[in-house]
């Protein structure tokens, strides 16, 4: 049975909006597209080359799969290889034509059809993606966040928890990591049941039994 990967760029209050570049997104006159740039530094590309080993499809809102759409399909190089080798869904509530080569849109039953991407890949990436996010978070229907968090404020964006989420444990998979310029990468895999309570003065005398 394959995994869902979610791969977000955030920065430390939560917005993920157009870190790519200018015209990424501009939706609600947001003025930083492009935040990523300045931040992004070798050990943060090793890091998102690793995190691509062994990925054989994207799974991709309409937004930004038109984004992808428009611009890998013309470039050389690793990345642009591999996004444009391997199958590429589309979630989306319209019909959109898909040109780029190996897209496929998905149907409505959103469980039903992560359900048999799972049967086919073994790594299913969603790369941003913000809105088709919150409903993977909503409905808990993904197996790995991979979240790299950069040391800025933005104030207002699109965030990576727009809508709230249903209580949910989360692992971390790996150490976490910070690079020179201070993005932090953190990869947690979903957890079954709902997150605990307790008081911690009870912790406390646990610790000291």
């Amino acid at each position: 049975m394959g995994l869902i990967h979610i791969d977000l760029f955030t920065t430390l209050d939560g917005v993920a909006q157009a870190p790519g570049g200018p015209e990424e997104d501009t939706a609600n006159d947001f003025a930083f597209g492009g935040w990523q740039a300045p931040l992004i530094d070798e050990v943060v590309g090793e890091q998102i080359d690793s995190g691509m080993a062994g990925m054989d499809a994207l799974l991709l809102g309409r937004r930004t799969y038109d984004i992808f759409a428009s611009y890998w399909p013309h470039q050389n190089g690793k990345i642009a290889e591999l996004f444009n080798r391997i199958p590429k869904y589309v979630a989306s509530r319209q019909s959109p034509e898909l040109e780029w080569e190996g897209s496929t849109l998905l149907g409505p039953d959103t469980e039903a059809e992560l359900r048999e991407l799972r049967e086919k890949h073994q790594n299913v990436h969603v790369i941003g993606s913000l809105d088709f996010v919150q409903t993977l978070f909503a409905e808990r229907m993904f197996d790995q966040l991979n979240l790299w968090v950069y040391p800025i404020l933005l104030g207002h964006g699109k965030r990576v928890f727009a809508d709230g989420v249903v209580p949910t444990n989360l692992r971390l998979v790996e150490p976490v990591v910070a690079s020179p310029k201070g993005a932090v990468m953190q990869r947690y895999a979903l957890v079954e049941g709902t997150p605990g309570v307790g008081k911690m003065v009870e912790i406390d005398q646990a610790e000291n039994q």
